[in-house]
């Protein structure tokens, strides 16, 4: 079983930052897959950015030149960090670890930007 904690969420202004975090239980933090996704009132969960165990990094669209994911293996934990924020990067916030066959969500962190 491995646990999610996410923090770091806030209201900030557009055009702000933001850095999120999450910290992850087990041993086997550096082989997860960890991703960020988010998820605005009304709308369906939408992925933010990803990292691999070989710190490759994935993005859509929307957070390419916005948004950096990495990782510390040493601390267990994954960042996000966000700059330029606007107004639709409103939403909650949430890590996800996928390892061997399972997929596991942290609580989720809300942003809110307020323009």
């Amino acid at each position: 079983q491995v646990q999610l904690i996410e923090s770091g969420g806030g209201l900030v202004q557009a055009g702000g930052s933001l850095r999120l975090s999450c910290a992850a239980s087990g041993r086997s933090f550096s082989s997860y897959f960890m991703g960020w996704f988010r998820q605005a009132p009304g709308k369906e969960r939408e992925w933010v950015a990803s990292i691999s165990s070989s710190n490759a990094t994935y993005y859509p669209d929307s957070a390419k030149g916005r948004f950096t994911i990495c990782r510390d293996n040493a601390k267990n934990t994954v960042s996000l960090q966000m700059n330029s924020l606007k107004p639709e990067d409103t939403a909650v916030y949430y890590c996800k670890a996928r390892f061997e066959t399972n997929n596991y969500w942290g609580q989720g962190t809300q942003v809110t930007v307020s323009s």
